[in-house]
């Protein structure tokens, strides 16, 4: 925490109080944070949203460096708050903010990887705020109660709607379809997280030539689409199998050919 290892947070902290600050997690092997210029250009832009000081990035790139020290294959959580405050919702005209960088080693399989997920459509909802929407913030109750409905069900991943009905992203992941080989994906613009992989696979899909819808999508455009994947920063891309109660997929052409495109990048 701040550079200090081992330290602890106060309790007077904001993002301890309130949830205020925000959290970036990032896949990384061989001691380096993979797309950490996308993280880190998330990460200062829900700063400005916030109105919150950027914290140096050399200063991140550091703590990563440490944190990864010894690890192969790892996930890194980076979490920044407003920092300690007095009591109340206003926050201090001159934050001083508390940065905290933490790893976990993570081996994955390549038959894990590719393995078809199983979903759910879940009953919780996502509420709708433009000012908050894209960045990735620590108020996560929303996930959390949908997560408890993908625990209970013993399924992989839950789908999440907007409060008006329109799908937006798992839990902790973005949704893309493939219907007649045109690539859709939710548009960010009220909910939801506008993450480093969904990014990286619509640039990826422009280089490969593939024609691409970012808009609103409902449970109509999921039951008949011929594919859908779900990407993270940490897992890539992973192929959605079946849709508790509402539908299965076929192994999908695109994904696969998205999914070995982003591999092959990354290497």
């Amino acid at each position: 925490m701040n550079g200090v290892e081992g330290a602890g947070i106060s309790a007077d902290d904001r993002g301890l109080q309130y949830g205020d600050g925000l959290f970036e997690t990032m896949g990384a092997a061989n001691g380096k944070v993979r797309r950490l210029a996308q993280h880190l250009a998330r990460l200062a832009e829900g700063c400005h949203r916030l109105g919150m000081p950027v914290p140096p990035s050399d200063l991140i790139e550091v703590d990563c460096a440490r944190v990864l020290e010894g690890l192969g294959t790892a996930v890194v959580k980076l979490i920044v708050t407003r920092g300690p405050g007095p009591r109340g919702y206003a926050p201090p005209a001159e934050p001083t903010l508390t940065r905290i960088v933490v790893s976990t080693a993570q081996q994955v399989s390549a038959a894990e990887a590719a393995r078809p997920l199983s979903v759910r459509i879940c009953e919780t909802r996502l509420a709708r705020n433009s000012r908050l929407a894209g960045i990735k913030h620590l108020n996560r109750l929303e996930q959390v109660l949908a997560g408890a409905e993908v625990r209970e069900a013993a399924v992989d991943e839950g789908i999440m709607r907007s409060t008006d009905d329109r799908v937006i992203a798992a839990t902790a992941a973005n949704l893309f379809l493939v219907r007649e080989g045109r690539l859709l994906t939710p548009q960010i613009t009220d909910c939801g997280v506008a993450g480093v992989m969904r990014e990286a696979v619509l640039r990826q899909a422009a280089q490969l030539g593939l024609e691409t819808e970012v808009g609103d999508i409902t449970l109509v455009d999921l039951e008949s689409a011929d594919e859908c994947f779900l990407t993270n920063a940490v897992r890539g891309v992973r192929p959605v199998g079946s849709v508790e109660g509402f539908r299965t997929f076929g192994p999908g052409p695109v994904t696969a050919r998205l999914r070995q495109a982003i591999e092959a990048a990354e290497e």
